[in-house]
């Protein structure tokens, strides 16, 4: 079985200073930083995913391209340099973008999905028609959105539908 580690959205604009900080971040930053490591020696293949607003279809409150907000956050970038970046402007990571040729080429029959915004692009991406091909695991620790509450609505919505285990347990 071959894993993938799917780091969804982690942008600079969802951080302190950007155009729309979320809850946690920096405790969800480190936990992924731990995850990259965890899946790199394990050999668990690490894949960014950024959200780029379509300008054609007006500016965005965020993520609009060319902007330092729109750019992965460089610690994430730093933990995994070689990894792929696949470009997306929906919630759903599959809709119009190169994910499922990349996990193809990897081999992958496991996602480990892990990122912001907890219940829309993480959620999204997890129980897409086109990830039910895949073993999906959601990795709650990192992960988040505006605040705990909804964070926490989101993973229990979602988990009649995906597996949910802290990143210690599910990159070994």
């Amino acid at each position: 079985m071959s894993k993938a580690l799917l780091l969804i959205d982690l942008q600079n604009d969802y951080f302190p200073d950007g155009a729309y900080p979320l809850w946690n971040t920096e405790a969800t930053l480190e936990k992924v930083e731990s995850a990259i490591q965890r899946a790199k020696d394990s050999g668990v293949h690490v894949i960014h995913i950024q959200h780029v607003a379509d300008p054609a279809a007006s500016l965005s409150p965020f993520f609009n391209k060319d902007t330092p907000g729109a750019e992965i956050h460089e610690r994430v970038v730093a933990a995994a340099p070689d990894a792929p970046v696949v470009i997306k402007a929906y919630a759903d990571s599959f809709v119009d973008t190169t994910l499922e040729e990349e996990l193809s080429k990897a081999g992958v029959t496991e996602l480990l999905v892990c990122g912001m915004m907890t219940q829309n692009c993480v959620t999204h991406t997890a129980i897409s028609k086109s990830a039910e091909k895949y073993d999906v695991t959601i990795l709650p620790d990192c992960c988040t959105t505006v605040d705990e509450m909804l964070h926490n609505i989101a993973l229990h919505a979602v988990s009649t539908r995906v597996k949910l285990a802290p990143s210690t347990e599910a990159i070994q």
